[in-house]
């Protein structure tokens, strides 16, 4: 008796372990990606960039979380690139504030073209060195109902201060530095690493 109740609690441990498997695997992996990318065209070092990227195809979203980088590059931040809306949203870890804008296809690739470029690099067959691009958004207005902005932004979002950003456009490619006050963040969603940075106007 001792025996068959011992055999029936394993049963119920190990399919309790294989359903929270199931669970937790069922919509996406988690890929933990580095990528080494030049921070600037004249300086022949590279950096490394860590994110933990989770690609949901069937709903068409991006789940990225950027850790606190090694060189102070920029703030952690969680990220959600909602392909079925057409948003991207930025959670700055450090301001705890949230920050949505029109997703910008050219940047970011689609769910399934990102996760095949991953698998390729985890396997081997795409070793990419990549090259840092920027990009400067200013705070516009605030947003005052989150719900609006589908399930996952909303969920990232809930809680914390959101505003809408802009994409701020320079003649020429030219960049005027101004003393506003900007956070960046680096991550990356395609074949190179893209710098954030988001300023107050």
């Amino acid at each position: 008796m001792c025996l068959g109740l011992g055999l029936m609690l394993a049963g119920i441990v190990v399919g309790g372990a294989y359903l929270y498997r199931y669970f937790v695997f069922q919509e996406g992996e988690v890929f933990f990606c580095g990528v080494d990318y030049r921070e600037e065209d004249y300086m022949p070092r590279y950096r490394t960039l860590k994110e933990n990227i989770r690609i949901l195809p069937d709903s068409d979203v991006e789940l990225i979380n950027v850790p606190v980088p090694e060189f102070a590059d920029g703030d952690p931040a969680d990220i959600v690139h909602d392909f079925h809306i057409r948003l991207t949203a930025y959670l700055d870890l450090v301001l705890n504030k949230c920050y949505v804008i029109p997703l910008n296809t050219s940047v970011v690739m689609p769910p399934r073209n990102f996760l095949e470029l991953i698998i390729n690099i985890k396997a081997g067959t795409y070793l990419p060195q990549s090259y840092l691009i920027h990009e400067q958004m200013i705070v516009t207005d605030r947003i005052e109902n989150v719900d609006q902005l589908g399930f996952f932004i909303s969920r990232l979002c809930r809680g914390k201060d959101t505003f809408k950003l802009q994409r701020r456009e320079f003649p020429d490619g030219i960049q005027k530095r101004e003393a506003a006050e900007c956070h960046k963040i680096r991550h990356f969603e395609n074949n190179f690493v893209v710098e954030t940075t988001i300023c107050e106007q």
